[in-house]
């Protein structure tokens, strides 16, 4: 069975991200055979973000400069997008954005201690939380109901998030990728040769699969 190594380099903030994971995914689900061998590599869209948070509206004029109909519009696209793909955007309930130090060291742990499955999963978690139920995933409390809901065991879920266990290793993860010259999310690299960015189409990604399977060994 083919088998396709995938350094996926996101967010859990980042809607983009949670699209590209999804149509990715969809992508892989039309080739048969191929099994993805995920892993999930850290960047923090904010991460001078305060313990309290930013208004969602502030920090997106501020951010991008956009008008309140340009973010409407680009709400709407989102919604849409990941509606197609089995994923919910509740708008309504993501007033602020966080920083999100603390989830990245605990995908850093849920790799390396229970192995890519657990993290996707954990990943996948994080992003709903965010997006469709609208908690705050730099909350303590939030990280270890996740946590523990994907399987992670709580009383070292509740140790680690108590300290700044891998936060070195996640600082040092986010200068590799800088040093890549990646600066925007996602961006997934496949085979770790090709280099996808943006949440694209299922069409693109399946596209761009399939013309790395067919790529001599």
């Amino acid at each position: 069975m083919p088998r396709m190594r995938i350094d996926f380099i996101s967010d859990v903030v980042c809607p983009w991200c949670a699209i590209g994971l999804y149509s990715l995914e969809a992508a892989a689900a039309r080739i048969p055979g191929l099994t993805l061998d995920l892993h999930f590599h850290p960047f923090e869209l904010n991460p001078g973000m305060g313990p309290q948070g930013q208004d969602i509206e502030e920090h997106l004029a501020e951010k991008y400069g956009a008008s309140p109909a340009q973010l409407a519009g680009t709400r709407q696209a989102i919604r849409e997008r990941g509606a197609a793909l089995g994923f919910t955007f509740s708008m309504a309930a993501r007033s602020r954005i966080y920083n999100t130090r603390d989830a990245h060291r605990l995908l850093h742990w849920a790799d390396e201690a229970f192995g890519a499955a657990v993290q996707r999963t954990l990943k996948v978690s994080l992003l709903k939380a965010y997006f469709t139920e609208g908690r705050d995933v730099s909350d303590p409390a939030v990280l270890l109901d996740v946590a523990t809901a994907a399987g992670l065991p709580e009383t070292e879920a509740r140790e680690l998030l108590a300290g700044d266990r891998y936060a070195a290793e996640v600082a040092a993860a986010e200068r590799e990728v800088q040093a890549q010259g990646i600066h925007a999310v996602p961006a997934i690299i496949v085979n770790q040769r090709h280099l996808i960015q943006g949440g694209q189409s299922v069409e693109v990604f399946e596209q761009i699969l399939r013309q790395v399977m067919a790529e001599p060994a």
